[in-house]
């Protein structure tokens, strides 16, 4: 079973939607006057724009989309950019990454025949050929025609421990809102009057047997956070109706999300029901059933349960850990006695498993049927350690995997030991490693190089940053690059939520910008998770100017050392990252000659009030909180963009689909920029969710204009002659 996969609870609420309904009645609150400081109406003059899909904001939309393609696909570099694109996401010999199941493995593919996707599987004889056979066990494209519908595929859910009834989740158009149907992989068919859910929601399932769910979905009326998450779960027996379910357990309207699931270990023994309540985004209370009540377990805020191992149940803590005399450091793993803790849940005793050293953090990794593989970052370099309770004490051992590279685990057997690794570094196309568990891993499948690397090199470097930190950074450059302020680099960045920014193999960047003599920079910021815990809590709520410091530090440091010039260096980022590219142009408009604006969130006066934007303000804080609103005003992009300053024109993208960041932000930043004078590109996808497009043909086109742009600003001295994008 893969790691805390019988505790995906949080990641799976975390990743699901408001319903149509609610979301209706959401843009509707917030197109009222508001409190106190949070502006409204008379404030502001674009809050109909958050109305994701009105017929006066489509419209808008459609003039927008009409002048920024004008501008960048009749470039004569559009096409020949597109076709390389879109040649790279159906290469037919990239690697068909799997899933171990009783019944083979299992990929799902998009090609040019398929754009919207095919599940299949194979064997792991044939899957270690060169030319797998595949047995189609879905067609997506086909259900989607079949049906008139968008269908995007987003996963299964499945009853352990054959795994052949699952539960399918599909998003009409890419948003991250679901519909669920029963589907049984041994037929191939939806289950005929099986278990169906068809009003969109987020929240997930859980099978507790074949004819038993545990649900968490939008049951109407009180049912939701102020988030917009499920906060119940239901216990829905096969053959009733849904509404008629039992309620077993319900958290609060104030949380971010809350729901019940199932603590399994690798021979599909439940052992508990679990639920947690997310107080923030980065904090929860967790519950165990313990004699037919729920028992709140005695940990910090940001610990977690981590999985079952060995008889023992693993925690995770992201703070220190003070228990029973004891401390365990941030980042550490905690194992308890399996019974001792079903026994007594909160007097169990605990042991220390690992604890990170200096710059060490774990990322994730899987549960084998006799061990625990977690994957740590030294330094921002992987490796995967190995963790085996033997003769009464937890031993360690790294696996044998190419140094200097960043390493992970993409499929494992709860069953037995066999696992897969994947290896990969900027210019390293991904490689893929097979181990059964006894061996050192081999090497199963190697990515095609899709750009010529020769002559190429990736340095690492450190910005100073304003408080005096030093921020890292690496550069993919030409050889013997000239320091002349000349070359036209990309910067990047996240600097959020703990998620790290690793080296991965630049693939269509490769192709479409080093090629073409362009540089690619990657910021290691507070604020994301590369360094572990602290490096993200460091820069969050009123720390957050941290991370936008680091990110502009980086960018003066290229400068400084002659790596590149203002009217050469452009930034990029999505969502967070987005966010962290508009406060970087808005605050250092000097510094950018370029910037890419993806999906972002934008006005963060108003940001918990669109989309899912309550759901971050234990990340940001809270905006109807006047403390709490003075640090987020200091930086807010929507509200710094003035009249009289000379920005970088920025293109600005989302997705009308995004049920997520919400295309708002980015349709209210061009709104402004256009009323102010300011030349900008918009460009807005109406499919794809917060990922952007949903199938390869629309991923090629948006990487097209994004690169189009960058050679337009950066590279062809453009950024002069297109005053009047966007302008008029």
């Amino acid at each position: 079973m893969n790691l805390v996969s019988t505790l995906a609870l949080t990641a799976a609420l975390a990743m699901t939607v408001v319903t149509p309904a609610h979301a209706d009645a959401h843009m509707e609150k917030g197109a009222e006057p508001t409190e106190d400081g949070i502006p409204g109406p008379d404030e502001d003059p674009y809050i109909w724009l958050e109305e994701a899909r009105s017929d006066r904001a489509l419209e808008w939309v459609e003039a927008e989309n009409e002048r920024t393609l004008s501008a960048l696909e009749n470039d004569p570099r559009f096409e020949t950019l597109k076709a390389e694109a879109l040649a790279i996401y159906d290469s037919e010999d990239r690697i068909p990454f799997v899933s171990f199941r009783p019944d083979g493995l299992y990929n799902f593919w998009q090609d040019k025949q398929n754009p919207k996707g095919l599940l299949r599987r194979t064997t792991l004889e044939s899957y270690q050929t060169d030319e797998p056979e595949w047995e189609t066990v879905l067609d997506i494209d086909a259900l989607a025609a079949a049906e008139g519908k968008e269908w995007v595929y987003k996963g299964s859910t499945c009853l352990p421990p054959g795994l052949e009834l699952c539960m399918i989740a599909l998003s009409d158009g890419g948003e991250d809102a679901t519909i669920l149907r029963e589907f049984n992989t041994a037929t191939k068919q939806f289950v005929e009057d099986g278990f169906r859910l068809e009003q969109k929601s987020q929240g997930g399932v859980s099978w507790l047997d074949e004819d038993t769910l545990l649900v968490g979905r939008d049951f109407g009326e009180g049912t939701l956070t102020d988030s917009e998450y499920p906060f119940t779960t239901r216990l829905w027996k096969r053959g009733t109706d849904i509404a008629d379910a039992e309620e077993i357990f319900r958290g609060e309207s104030s949380d971010v999300w809350a729901g019940a699931s199932l603590l399994r270990d690798s021979d599909d023994v439940v052992h508990a029901r679990i639920a947690n309540r997310g107080v923030s985004f980065h904090e929860a209370k967790y519950y165990v059933e313990h004699d037919g009540e729920w028992v709140r377990l005695d940990i910090p805020l940001m610990a977690s349960p981590y999985g079952i191992v060995d008889g023992h149940l693993l925690y995770s803590t992201d703070v220190d850990w003070e228990v029973d005399g004891q401390t365990f450091p941030a980042d550490s793993l905690i194992a308890v006695d399996l019974e001792e803790w079903k026994a007594d849940p909160n007097g169990a005793a605990k042991t220390l498993v690992w604890s990170p050293q200096d710059r060490q953090t774990k990322r994730g990794g899987a549960i084998t049927g006799s061990s625990l593989f977690v994957s740590m970052l030294d330094n921002v370099t992987g490796k995967v350690v190995r963790f085996d309770y033997e003769d009464g004490a937890w031993q360690q051992s790294s696996v044998a995997l190419p140094d200097n590279a960043t390493v992970g685990v993409v499929a494992s057997s709860d069953k037995t030991d066999q696992i897969m690794y994947t290896v990969s570094g900027f210019l390293q196309p991904t490689t893929l490693y097979y181990s059964d568990g006894e061996s050192d891993p081999e090497v199963l499948k190697t990515s095609p190089s899709y750009f010529v690397s020769d002559g190429m090199e990736v340095e690492q470097h450190e910005a100073t940053s304003a408080d005096g930190t030093k921020i890292p950074y690496f550069i993919v450059k030409p050889e013997g690059m000239a320091m002349n302020g000349e070359t036209a680099v990309l910067m990047s960045g996240y600097g959020g939520f703990q998620v790290p920014r690793l080296p991965g193999y630049l693939g269509s960047t490769g192709k479409l910008w080093l090629e073409r003599g362009g540089a690619y920079v990657l910021a290691n910021l507070r604020g994301g998770g590369e360094f572990g815990p602290g490096w993200h809590q460091t820069a969050i709520r009123e720390n957050k100017q941290r991370t936008w410091d680091d990110f502009i530090a980086v960018g003066q440091d290229l400068v400084d050392r002659g790596f590149t010039s203002p009217e050469h260096l452009g930034i990029q980022g999505g969502s967070q990252g987005g966010l962290l590219v508009g406060t970087a142009f808005t605050q250092r408009p000097d510094l950018f000659g370029a910037a890419i604006v993806q999906i972002p969130l934008f006005d963060m006066l108003r940001y918990h009030l669109i989309g899912r934007g309550a759901s971050w303000i234990g990340e940001y804080g809270d905006p109807r909180i006047p403390e709490q609103r003075a640090w987020i005003e200091g930086y807010s992009p929507y509200q710094m963009i003035e009249e009289d300053e000379d920005y970088p024109t920025p293109f600005l993208w989302a997705s009308t689909a995004d049920d997520r960041t919400h295309p708002a932000h980015a349709r209210k930043a061009a709104a402004k920029l256009k009323e102010q004078g300011h030349p900008y590109y918009y460009f807005e996808d109406t499919v794809g969710g917060h990922s952007g497009g949903v199938d390869n043909e629309q991923r090629a086109k948006l990487q097209a204009l994004q690169y189009v742009y960058l050679m337009q600003q950066l590279m062809d001295g453009a950024a002069s002659d297109d005053s009047d994008i966007g302008g008029d």
